[in-house]
């Protein structure tokens, strides 16, 4: 059973989804927040493939906004690698604060543009 909080989340993902699509030339990167990890995918939507990854799962411990800071600077360092510049990105629902903030500011500190 979902909590109304879960349920909100999930009405602003939707309605997040219904315009932002991820393309080969410009992928959409999601992120997941849990309680106690982030993860962040760069998503081809076209086909459906997954094109780069990264989680907070291998690292030390540490606080979490360090921890997505880390995973900002993986998944940017990544991306390049695959040879993928520039992105969409997608929230997924969360507030753009915090974890997710700190992320998406070392992911653009890391090279990729969005």
């Amino acid at each position: 059973m979902t909590t109304k909080k879960v349920e909100r989340r999930i009405k602003i993902k939707y309605r997040i989804r219904k315009r932002v699509f991820g393309t080969a030339e410009r992928p959409r990167m999601s992120v997941f927040r849990s309680n106690k990890q982030i993860y962040v995918q760069i998503i081809n939507d076209l086909n459906g493939t997954t094109l780069a990854s990264a989680s907070s799962m291998g690292l030390e411990a540490m606080p979490k906004i360090q921890q997505a800071e880390k995973v900002g600077e993986l998944v940017a360092k990544k991306a390049l690698e695959a040879g993928i510049s520039s992105v969409v990105f997608d929230r997924n629902g969360y507030l753009y604060h915090g974890r997710v903030k700190q992320l998406a500011d070392a992911a653009r500190k890391g090279g990729l543009n969005f």
